[in-house]
């Protein structure tokens, strides 16, 4: 493929394959979800939001080339901050404490679901363990965020009235770098990816990226909607556990 066709091909997979299709967001932004339904997906997500900062540790860790760990390190400042009170996470943080959750509960990630906890290690792995290209490639989902990112936004705030542009305040700065990561990936993939081989693992890779999304809402959509089976120690709305801060 040229690299046009190889670029045609990554998106057709985030159109076809993005967790944005998943039944799950469909309740969520329509405001189908009752207050506890919405706290489970916040206190899983944080374990994908924590993920990222490891995942992309360990892309640097392995990479030679100055100018791409360069560029990837903002993705650590972005998400780690630069103190303790800044960056991503503290701001995924905000959003738990903002739907009455106990931030410590969710920092701790052992109330989230095994399939969750599974799915973000196994992120980890894939990064840590394949090629530079492929791990780069697996990131290429930030390509489909900015639309997602919209539509929840406007959607959590008019429908759920427990919901506040403080509590989403999380999304605004991804609006910004989502775009500016994926067209700095997408550049490193037109590039690098030119034999065949190449070209479809860089696609097995985002199409492995999109089902580690989806396997996580599949998790959240089997415990907290239909049919409702919560594992055993996982975070139950109705339960005991009192997270409210």
């Amino acid at each position: 493929m040229t690299a046009d066709e190889l670029e045609a091909a990554l998106r057709e997979i985030g159109r076809v394959r993005y967790h944005a299709n998943h039944p799950f967001h469909a309740l969520l932004h329509a405001g189908k979800l009752d207050k506890g339904q919405v706290q489970a997906w916040a206190l899983n997500r944080y374990c994908y939001q924590a993920a990222i900062p490891r995942k992309d540790a360990a892309l640097i860790a392995r990479c030679e080339d100055p100018a791409l760990r360069r560029a990837w390190r903002r993705r650590l400042v972005d998400h780690d901050g630069s103190d303790a009170e800044d960056g991503g996470l503290a701001r995924w943080l905000t959003l738990a404490e903002g739907l009455q959750l106990d931030p410590e509960a969710v920092r701790r990630q052992n109330l989230a679901l095994p399939a969750t906890r599974f799915a973000c290690e196994a992120y980890v792995r894939f990064v840590a363990e394949r090629s530079l290209l492929e791990a780069v490639a697996s990131s290429l989902t930030e390509l489909f965020a900015p639309e997602i990112i919209s539509e929840r936004v406007a959607g959590m705030l008019r429908n759920y009235d427990f919901i506040s542009e403080a509590t989403l305040a999380y999304f605004n700065a991804r609006l910004t770098q989502a775009p500016r990561d994926s067209s700095d990936a997408l550049a490193y993939v037109r590039c690098h990816a030119r034999a065949p081989a190449e070209q479809q693992a860089v696609l097995d890779a985002l199409t492995f990226k999109c089902d580690v999304l989806w396997a996580m809402l599949d998790a959240l959509y089997h415990a907290y909607v239909i049919p409702g089976h919560i594992p055993p120690g996982a975070f139950d709305p109705a339960g005991p556990d009192g997270l409210a801060p």
